[in-house]
Order: C-alpha cells, then structure tokens, then sequence
C-alpha cells in the first residue's frame, strides 16, 4: 500500500465489478481546466455505456525546489498533498454523483503515465482518458497522452477541449 493510499484510507486499486460488460475507464485528474474537461468527457462516456470512472490523482515522488539550499518543509508539502487530494476527490464524487456514475478515486505517487498504466492494469480498465497537456514544453518533450498512446496497454483518448 502506497503511503498515498494509506493518507487517503482508500482501500486500493478498485476492480471491476457488476455486468462483465460494464466498461471501467481510467481517468487522469489533476485538477487542471484539461483534466476536468477530461474528466466530463469520461464521466459522459461511462453514462452512456453503464461503466464506473475510477479518478486518478498522481503526484510526483520528488517535489520540485527552486531554491537551492533552502529550507524545504516535507511535513508542509505532505499536508497541502493531502488536501488537494481531498478536495479534488469530493469535487469527483459530486460531479460523478450528480450524473448518477459510480466513481473510485486514487491517489498515487509517480510518474503519471506509469501510475495510470498500473491503475488501469489492475482495475482490468477498458479505457483510460486524460486531458491534452497546456504546457508548451510537453509538445516538445512529449506529453502524459503521448506517452499513453506509445505504451499500448488499453485504448486511450486524449481531450482536447
């Protein structure tokens, strides 16, 4: 168990449950306008189809530090981790809610495209969405829905809003 896991007291990685044929997609959500947009999109999607959304949430292992030498405060960082995890998994859970979708929610912490490839192999998933990534940089260096694409694990659809 993941100290991401244990923090949230989720009971881990959801597997598929009800008709076999319900489809489970996986969907990335960081909060960001992209992932939300993905995360309607999945949400939709699962309505349509009679499937469960399972929202996964990845955080790096190592927090970025701009300032060299400085004092970091891990204690501070795990705090305001667990908070936005709390608070994007109650905005998941009404948004899915709302539309009558049954939902999970994941933290993980990682590398995204591994963390949502694992979730998505151990769920047994049908389909994992993400949003398209607004950093100039990832058109360059390659972005989450590139490297999801490459892998060829599951079918994945990338948003564009």
């Amino acid at each position: 168990m993941t100290e991401a896991r244990a923090a949230m007291h989720s009971p881990g990685i959801p597997r598929r449950t009800g008709a076999a044929t319900a489809p489970v997609i996986v969907v990335g959500l960081d909060g960001s306008p992209t992932s939300w947009d993905a995360f309607c999109w999945a949400a939709g999607e699962a309505l349509r189809t009679g499937g469960s959304l399972i929202a996964v949430y990845v955080t790096p292992l190592v927090e970025s530090v701009v300032v060299v030498g400085a004092y970091f405060d891990y204690a501070a960082a795990g705090q305001a981790r667990r908070e936005v995890a709390g608070q994007l998994q109650d905005e998941a859970a009404q948004r899915a809610g709302d539309l009558g979708v049954p939902l999970s929610f994941v933290w993980e912490l990682g590398a995204a495209a591994q963390c949502l490839t694992s979730v998505a192999r151990s769920a047994g998933a049908d389909l994992v969405v993400v949003g398209r990534s607004a950093k100039i940089l990832h058109r360059l260096a390659g972005s989450l829905g590139r490297q999801l694409v490459s892998r060829h694990d599951a079918p994945v659809v990338v948003v564009v809003p």
